[in-house]
């Protein structure tokens, strides 16, 4: 009886061991990256996390300059003595390029050498012009500005028909 109490002791040592052991070594693996927010225009700013990065590392995007991380949390040391932020996370913010073209980027994130890729992490889209109005080349087409003018006109003409309908049905 003595031998089969021992011996499922140690099984649930070695199992409690076996299993907090895989989550150690992923402990310095960036697991998850976050870009916030999802959606922006060239020039504005990114704010990117990754967890599993707890002392740092570089973010690099083909929208935005290579990006330092710092990590984030309190500053506790590890139960090894190296040091860390407590948290295992990272954060950094990039300023999106100005020439950077509309679509959906990626971001390779790189924590000492271990690198891992989230695609399309966020989506740049295009600048907005404030003040030129209508007037822009980059907007509505030539056509699209003729179709909108015929149909105000229409608008306009079917009003007045109907209100000098109006007028008329009065008179009866």
């Amino acid at each position: 009886m003595r031998n089969t109490r021992a011996l499922a002791v140690a099984g649930a040592a070695v199992a409690a061991l076996g299993l907090s052991a895989p989550a150690a070594v992923a402990w310095d693996t960036p697991s998850n990256i976050t870009a916030l927010p999802s959606v922006i225009a060239r020039g504005g700013q990114l704010t990117i996390t990754v967890d599993g990065c707890r002392s740092g590392g570089t973010a690099t995007s083909n929208a935005f300059s290579p990006t330092r991380l710092s990590p984030v949390g309190g500053g506790k040391g590890n139960e090894d003595g190296r040091g860390g932020t407590g948290s295992g996370t990272a954060r950094g913010t990039a300023t999106i390029n100005s020439n950077a073209r509309p679509g959906s980027y990626d971001i390779t994130v790189d924590c000492n050498g271990r690198r891992m890729t989230k695609p399309q992490a966020f989506t740049v889209i295009g600048g907005v012009r404030g003040g030129i109005g209508g007037s822009s080349t980059t907007g509505a087409t030539p056509t699209d500005m003729a179709i909108g003018g015929g149909l105000v006109a229409a608008a306009l003409v079917g009003g007045g028909v109907f209100w000098m309908r109006r007028r008329a049905e009065r008179r009866i």
